[in-house]
């Protein structure tokens, strides 16, 4: 008696994997569209929040929807949105933090969603930069360590990328939130 089972078999694992292979493959293109996509809705709830937000508030702003570095962002424009960002930016990251929630209630995950309010976001960028040259230039000069005064996330994200592009110098952060800082050094 010949057992013609162990060859089906074998075909049958063959096409199995193959279809796996290509089930495989088709899940890392949805993951990575679906991946896409979950963002832009990410951008999508935070931007109808926000509209609310300025509706109640009775603010104008045009809303902007877009996805950059592979995270959600909204950006507010128009006149008249300066209480929106408050005293060194204080009332957008409560702002931020409240979209944020409003996405993770709408879809069950966190978001890493960056709201701007104004372009606060953009040309606290370029002061951040400038604050971080000035830094790494005391350091470079006198050797010893440069503590900057205590930054919210976005601010020190800000600085230590500028640190981090040049050569011979490093950053870190210390202490603890709302007192966190930055200490700019010379590199081991």
């Amino acid at each position: 008696m010949t057992d013609t089972s162990t060859p089906e078999s074998s075909v049958s694992a063959a096409s199995e994997a193959t279809a796996s292979d290509e089930t495989s493959e088709e899940t890392k293109k949805s993951e990575t569209v679906t991946s896409e996509s979950d963002l832009f809705r990410q951008s999508e709830i935070a931007a109808d929040y926000v509209e609310g937000l300025l509706d109640i508030l009775d603010y104008d702003g045009d809303i902007d929807e877009l996805i950059s570095g592979g995270r959600p962002m909204v950006e507010v424009v128009g006149g008249r949105l300066q209480p929106l960002v408050g005293q060194r930016g204080a009332t957008l990251e409560a702002l931020q933090e409240l979209t944020r929630l409003a996405i993770f209630r709408a879809t069950g995950s966190p978001s890493r969603l960056l709201l701007d309010i104004g372009g606060y976001r953009a040309s606290r960028r370029k002061e951040l930069a400038a604050v971080a040259r000035n830094a790494v230039e005391k350091v470079k000069e006198h050797g010893d360590p440069v503590r900057l005064e205590p930054m919210s996330a976005f601010e020190r994200k800000c600085v230590h990328d500028v640190v981090n592009a040049i050569t011979g110098v490093q950053s870190e952060s210390e202490g603890v939130e709302p007192s966190r800082r930055i200490v700019v050094r010379t590199a081991d």
